[in-house]
């Protein structure tokens, strides 16, 4: 009777390596997707807030009544929720932003292409929006055609997000305007929801479509 061989030594696996950093070109798409949103959020923000039509409320219809342009300014988050608390917000996205980055590469997540795709396009519309709050644009009230709402100051520094996109079934049934920022965090947003029931065993899911 000969002796039972003893089992092999478990083999690492080679594709993705316990507690091993994603791959650089995880990094590259995320930064990739990121930059691409960023950049379509500011030059269609400043085209669109450059363009007399638009400029100051004016409307250009894309669709007559229904879909077009309005330039607005939003002091709140998103599609105009809690208004005047700017800094909070810029606060907020700043640790979103910080928060998605240690996600995806310190914790593992960016083994996930859908979730490195996903992040990247939130990072997007965390940046676009978070440039307008902390007041890069360089805008002015009172400055360059805009007036002074109530309780600003002439010269006061605008932190506020710019919105053109308009949305209506009628006069009445308006959606607040918004602009590429917001959709990139909507979009992306929904996608993350909709992957946490497709994928609900989220360790096992994240491995499989890291290993392509």
């Amino acid at each position: 009777m000969t002796a039972q061989e003893p089992p092999p030594p478990p083999v690492a696996d080679p594709i993705r390596p316990p507690l091993g950093r994603p791959p650089l070109n995880r990094f590259f798409t995320f930064t990739a997707i990121a930059v691409a949103g960023l950049v379509a959020d500011l030059v269609t923000k400043s085209w669109l807030f450059g363009w007399p039509k638009t400029r100051f409320g004016g409307v250009h219809w894309l669709i007559d009544g229904y879909v077009g342009f309005q330039c607005s300014l939003n002091e709140g988050a998103l599609f105009g929720l809690g208004q005047g608390a700017q800094a909070w917000f810029a606060a907020v996205s700043v640790l979103a932003g910080i928060g998605i980055v240690v996600w995806l590469f310190r914790y593992g997540a960016a083994w996930d292409w859908w979730l490195t795709g996903t992040l990247g396009a939130i990072m997007g519309g965390v940046l676009g929006n978070l440039y307008d709050r902390i007041g890069l644009p360089g805008m002015a009230w009172g400055r360059g055609g805009w007036p002074v709402p109530e309780g600003r100051t002439e010269g006061e520094t605008i932190y506020a997000v710019r919105d053109w996109i308009l949305l209506q079934l009628s006069d009445d049934m308006r959606w607040p305007n918004f602009n590429i920022a917001d959709s990139l965090l909507v979009v992306g947003v929904a996608v993350l929801f909709f992957r946490s029931f497709a994928a609900p065993n989220g360790g096992s899911a994240a491995k499989s479509s890291g290993e392509s």
